[in-house]
């Protein structure tokens, strides 16, 4: 075999082998795209608890323990990713109570977000934490006395943490998440794509792919 004859293969099969490598990328991507597409249905929920703003075009969808310590530790952390990109993320909450006692603080929280006071009183549960969940288990006693100081109408509270709005809202949330298969807390959606590699700059890093392209940057 001469020179020319090598030279003419080895193209060939660089050329297969790129071929064969742009084939397996797009059918990757396709399985992305199919899979981000099907995710819409189940991470969306009328009156879902949100903040940023409303018209943004990048959505991080988060499932959430209030009992979990990991969640605590990520809210300012997804605090600073929001302050760093102004008016183009919208952060949505989704209830995930997998913490013993976590299914009654959640109805709890779910009744202060329908007096408008969803999000002061995640802060409030989550600078308190400690005093609220002993050995891994939450306490939804002790959780109410750690928002007392927002000033709730304690009886609408007690009312709405029994009504059938809130469980059915905090039902839909729980049957999302398991058909997303959420396993444990916090759980990031990003314009419908997952979360894969659990980490805060595995975070930044698919917020900026998002923003990127939904904003051309």
């Amino acid at each position: 075999m001469n020179k020319k004859t090598l030279f003419i293969s080895a193209i060939i099969i660089l050329c297969t082998a790129f071929i064969v490598a742009v084939s397996i990328f797009n059918n990757e991507q396709s399985k992305i795209q199919a899979q981000t597409t099907q995710n819409a249905q189940w991470l969306t929920r009328d009156n879902a608890p949100f903040k940023g703003s409303a018209d943004a075009k990048v959505t991080i969808v988060e499932f959430f323990d209030p009992a979990c310590e990991t969640c605590r530790q990520f809210y300012p952390l997804v605090n600073r990713i929001m302050k760093n990109n102004p008016g183009k993320i919208k952060l949505v909450k989704r209830y995930a109570p997998l913490h013993q006692g976590s299914d009654q603080v959640v109805k709890i929280l779910e009744a202060a977000h329908l007096q408008g006071k969803f999000w002061p009183a995640v802060e409030l549960l989550y600078k308190n934490q400690n005093n609220w969940v002993q050995h891994h288990v939450a306490q939804p006693e002790l959780a109410l006395i750690a928002l007392q100081r927002l000033k709730l109408d304690a009886t609408q509270l007690t009312l709405d943490q029994q009504s059938e709005q809130v469980s059915e809202a905090i039902a839909k949330d729980i049957n999302d998440g398991k058909m997303l298969k959420v396993r444990a807390t916090p759980q990031f959606f990003v314009n419908g794509k997952p979360l894969i590699n659990f980490g805060y700059e595995p975070l930044v890093k698919l917020v900026d792919e998002a923003i990127s392209q939904a904003y051309n940057q």
